[in-house]
Formats: C-alpha cells, structure tokens, sequence
C-alpha cells in the first residue's frame, strides 16, 4: 500500500550546487530535469532565486539566480509534469522583482530560516504567496533548537503565515529516529493546517532511515537527491525514496539513467557523502563547515586529530 498524499521533491542541483557553486553545464541541468519529470516525482528544485546585486555571475553558475531566462534554457519546451521548486534565502534576493507566478516557470518557491528569523521568513512567504507560488518554509539547524523557541516559531507560523508546507531540517545530520519522531509529532500537533516536510543531511548515514521515520509519523513532503549529492555528507538518496515508496506512479528507471551517465564521474570530481569527519560533525552536532574544510587540506584522512581538535576547542 502507498499514501497517496506523500509528494517527492528532488534537490539534486540545488543542495548538489553547495558542492561546485552551481557550475553545472546547461545540458547536464537538462538531464536532470528530463529524468526527474520521466519518473514522476512531484518537484524538482532547480536552485536558488539569489539577487544577481549580491552574487557574481562570474562565480556562480546558472542555477544559482533561476532567472527566466535560465529556466527557460533548462525545461524548453518539455512537457511539465513536474512541478519547479526554487530556494530563498532571507536578504539575498528582492521579492519586489518576483513575477506573479502565472508568469512564471516556477511553481513553489522554499524560504529557508533559522528560528531567530522566522519573523522574517513569515514576512517573505506571505510577500511569496500573494503573487500566487505555493510556499514552504524550511526551519534549519533544528538539532540546536531549544524546546520552547521552537513551539513558539512554529505556534508563529501557524497563526501568521500562508505558508503550505513546514520543513523539518536535519542541517547538521545529528538527528536520531526517536528525535525525528517527537519532532514530527511536535510539528503536527501545532501545525494543524500545514503540510510537514523533511529534508535529511546524511552524515551519520542516517537520512534515509530518518525519512522512513517521517513517514511512519505521517510527514507527506520528502527530499532527495539524486545519488545522495548535497553539501558535504549529502542527502537522503532520491532512489532509494522512490525504491521505498511502492508508489506506482513513481519510476525510478530515469533516475538509475542519469545517475549512471552524469553522477557516477561527477563523483569522481567533486566529494560528497559520508566520510569520517563529516560523521564526527554529526555525532558531535555541529555545522560541517570545519570538515568541508579539512577535506581539501593535506591532513583530509587525520581523523582522530580532527576529532581532537573539535572536541577541545571549546566548540561542544
């Protein structure tokens, strides 16, 4: 049996862009599109909606601004069946230069927040929605939330957004089944009118497991990505979420297809997924920055010096 109300969402080249700053080919962005549409997955998020005032184009590649003109070069003249997700970050793009979505390749755009700036983030949606996209809001880093200031964001989010869907956010991939259980309930039980979303880091190995949890507790939206790409220990597999789901409107042969011509080399040339010292952030719960860092220093496989180091640096 399958739930009919659970949605996929893939962020292959959006959380995969962290890793290369979204110096994807427009070509290998087309793949992905074209494989994620085949295999019914409900949205693909193509990368963020970033203000070009503030970014380098230079630096950057397309799928970091998700202008039309970029989406235009990606979808074409496809027949959409999926539909197009893009990710905001508070103060990083103006919302008065959005254009209403009918006018619009993208359907749903995704506001990402840390609690101290839910305030901000239910101003952005609420701008968001009224020119007609569907909405989420993706609290991050919610392994560091104190209990209270989370049901106060989220009691915050009921009463004053529009938003459709609220992400659970394992930013630092620490999260444990038990942990997301008593999350999902917290999220439900609160959020009685929005959908619950959850969005799983892997760097205890954890997220897929962690995605099976969210289901059992009735969490409807899933991220994935294709091959687990994302920054530093990656995402919850999108194969594996749609082997999972039984679904048969689902088909993950597309998926398998581009994996296999596009992931597999780019994997050879770019890291990500688990390894130790992402492993020794989540276990330790802290942001993966220190071991993005090591990973391309000289000293990438001294683990127990790493860990040393976390551990009396006065960062736990």
């Amino acid at each position: 049996m399958y739930r009919k109300e659970i949605k996929v969402l893939d962020c292959t080249i959006r959380d995969g862009g962290l890793m290369n700053n979204h110096q994807f080919e427009d070509d290998s962005v087309r793949r992905v599109f074209k494989a994620v549409n085949d295999s019914g997955v409900d949205y693909i998020e193509l990368g963020y909606k970033a203000d070009e005032k503030q970014f380098d184009r230079e630096e950057f590649g397309p799928m970091k601004f998700c202008s039309e003109k970029d989406l235009e070069r990606v979808v074409g003249n496809t027949e959409k069946k999926c539909k197009i997700s893009v990710m905001a970050d508070i103060g990083r793009f103006d919302p008065g230069d959005l254009l209403p979505a009918s006018e619009s390749y993208v359907d749903m755009m995704r506001v990402a927040s840390y609690i101290k700036d839910i305030d901000k983030a239910i101003d952005l949606v609420n701008t968001i929605k009224a020119k007609g996209y569907e909405t989420t809001i993706n609290i991050m880093a919610v392994s560091h939330a104190r209990e209270n200031e989370l049901d106060e964001a989220l009691h915050q989010v009921e009463k004053e957004s529009g938003v459709d869907v609220v992400y659970l956010v394992d930013s630092f991939g620490a999260l444990y089944s038990e942990q997301i259980a008593h999350l999902a309930k917290k999220y439900k039980s609160i959020l009685k009118t929005r959908e619950i979303g959850i969005h799983a880091h892997n760097n205890q190995q954890l997220a897929f497991g962690n995605t099976i949890e969210s289901i059992i507790n009735n969490i409807n939206y899933l991220d994935g990505t294709i091959f687990g790409i994302g920054r530093a220990a990656g995402n919850c597999p999108l194969e594996l979420i749609l082997g999972f789901l039984k679904n048969p409107k689902y088909d993950v042969r597309p998926i398998l297809e581009v994996l296999e011509t596009d992931f597999v080399k780019l994997s050879q040339q770019i890291e990500w997924g688990y390894t130790i010292p992402y492993m020794i952030t989540g276990v330790l719960d802290l942001h993966p920055r220190a071991a993005m860092k090591v990973r391309k220093s000289k000293n990438k496989d001294a683990y127990l010096n790493f860990y040393e180091k976390l551990t009396h640096e006065g960062n736990i």
